[in-house]
Parts: structure tokens; sequence; C-alpha cells
């Protein structure tokens, strides 16, 4: 991709320690063992080699948003063991590209995304798909992710899907101090908790906290954190689909 070269990538390993030893140091403060928390390293927009830099730095996580852009780069890094997690919004019509290539879908927003995914991967004999649902606990209309009051009826939905695995929640809090989305990331705390007991399961999977944020979300309670920026700098301009 124009606009990045060999040494452009020189920042990924120092910057991938700097997010890890905060991350560290939040999970310690909260009295929880580091290695629960999990890093995701959102690499949408950033080129194969970038991910490969930070696979070579010891990271093994990543996020990907855009299934068109994400697809060609599953392929070019398919030499290295990584685990992918599809992380944005996910139309009904690219469910079908899905199968297999990830290893943890968090954005199952609505039954009839749900009922689109599990009837693919049926169609595909494809593996059970382990999937999040995304809450959308504040509201806000420009953002994708369930209401909290049909949070309960989707996970019903998720949960009764046989090639389906619902593991947990997501979050993509309103932007803002990471202070004031503390209350947003207690809510799926306690939502998951609520939908455990409903569902009679485990939910062991809260996926919140992004880069300006992830330490506040780490004290909450989450066990997946998505990062991008912090580890690979200022994010390009994303391709155009052909």
């Amino acid at each position: 991709m124009a606009g990045f070269t060999v040494t452009s990538f020189e920042h990924i390993a120092r910057n991938l320690a700097e997010v890890r030893q905060e991350m560290e140091d939040a999970a310690r403060a909260a009295g929880r063992d580091p290695a629960v928390v999990t890093l995701v390293a959102v690499s949408k927009t950033y080129p194969a080699d970038a991910v490969a830099a930070a696979h070579a730095a010891g990271q093994a996580h990543f996020g990907e948003s855009y299934v068109q852009e994400a697809l060609p780069k599953l392929d070019a890094l398919a030499h290295l063991p990584l685990t992918w997690h599809f992380i944005g919004r996910l139309q009904t019509n690219k469910v079908k590209y899905l199968g297999g290539r990830f290893s943890l879908v968090h954005s199952v927003d609505s039954s009839k995304l749900a009922q689109a995914l599990h009837k693919r991967l049926a169609a595909d004999s494809a593996p059970v798909q382990d999937v999040l649902i995304q809450a959308n606990l504040a509201g806000e209309e420009q953002k994708a992710g369930v209401a909290a009051e049909e949070l309960a009826r989707l996970a019903d939905d998720v949960a009764g899907l046989t090639s389906l695995r619902l593991r947990g929640l997501m979050l993509l809090p309103p932007l803002g101090e990471a202070e004031e989305n503390r209350r947003y990331f207690a809510g799926l705390r306690q939502a998951r908790d609520r939908l455990e007991t409903r569902l009679g399961m485990e939910l062991p999977v809260l996926s919140m906290g992004m880069s300006d944020d992830f330490a506040m979300a780490i004290a909450e309670g989450a066990t997946h954190v998505r990062v991008g920026t912090r580890i690979f700098g200022k994010r390009p301009a994303r391709p155009q689909a052909g």
C-alpha cells in the first residue's frame, strides 16, 4: 500500500510493548490476572506488512472491520499463525464470506443478521462460529448495536442457533473521556451477568475498550481490548473497493 515502507514499521514493536505494559498495570491494579485479557490489534486499513511486523513482535490477535479489505489480507498472511477477529458492522449480504475465516465475530446486532450467518454456515457445513452480541447501551442512533432493552431477546435468539456459539458481548461506547465511559463498561459487564443467569450458560467474553480507554475497560472486566492507532500509528485512508 502506498505511503508505507519497511522503516514505517519500526515503531510497532515499541508501541506494542507500551500497550501491553499498560494493560498489565491496569489488570493488576484491578486485582485481575493480566493473562486473561486479550489484546486485539485493530489492523483495518493497515497493510499486511504492518500485521506481519506486529506478529514478529509477538502479537497474535488481529481485528478487521471490512470484509472486502480483510479477506485478501488474510490470504496474504495465511502462512502465519494469526487469530482473526471480525469487529466491524456486518451486512447480511457479506456473511457468505466469513465462514471459517474469523475466530470470533464481535458484531452480531440483530436476529436477521444472526439468522443469515447461521443459515450460511449450515449450508456450507462450516464449523460453529463463535460470536458476540454488540450492544449499544448509550442508544446512539449513528452506531450499530442492539439497544439495552432488546439485548435479552437477541441473546435468546442467538443462543438457539446451532451454527453459532454465543460467547459474550461487545461495546462501542460514546466518544468521550475514559472516565465517562466507565459506566457503560460496567453496564456491559452487568448485562452479561444477567444474561448468564437467564440463559444458564457462561458468556466469558467482554470485548470493550480501545486505544483511549482500554485501561478503564480492563478495570471493569474487559477480556478483549481492541487497539489500533496506539500500535500502528496514524490510520491510512481506507482503500476504495473496486
